[in-house]
């Protein structure tokens, strides 16, 4: 698992959401990093991030990101895309979601990246 880009990180989330890989997710997040489960509502930390996420993973989902931007400062990074998620929800019925996302990750002392804030919702 390879993270040493931004876009690498953006690849792996789209990989561990579809398959469900919670062990995968974890890892692409900082510690004390805040995830925008739905706009306005910060789930923060990894126990409150892997609660949010497991609603969409439940969700048999298939997620997919283009990411069209990356700004970079030091070991800040900006991450804007635009990504779209089916999946079924609890009720049965089909869900659609679209977006744009603006996330920011950080460089970790090894090189790799990892969110420090995931905002799948960030400029819409």
């Amino acid at each position: 698992m390879s993270t040493g880009t931004p876009e690498q990180v953006l690849e792996l989330i789209v990989e561990g959401i579809n398959t469900g890989n919670f062990d995968m997710l974890m890892a692409l997040y900082e510690p004390e990093a805040a995830f925008a489960a739905q706009p306005g509502n910060l789930a923060h930390g990894l126990p409150g991030i892997r609660e949010a996420l497991g609603g969409f993973v439940a969700m048999k989902s298939q997620l997919d990101l283009k990411v069209t931007r990356v700004l970079e400062v030091s070991d800040l990074a900006l991450v804007i895309g635009v990504w779209s998620f089916t999946g079924t929800g609890p009720d049965g019925q089909p869900v659609k979601l679209t977006a744009k996302n603006a996330d920011v990750l950080r460089r970790q002392a090894d090189g790799s990246w990892r969110f420090v804030i995931d905002n799948p919702w960030g400029t819409d």
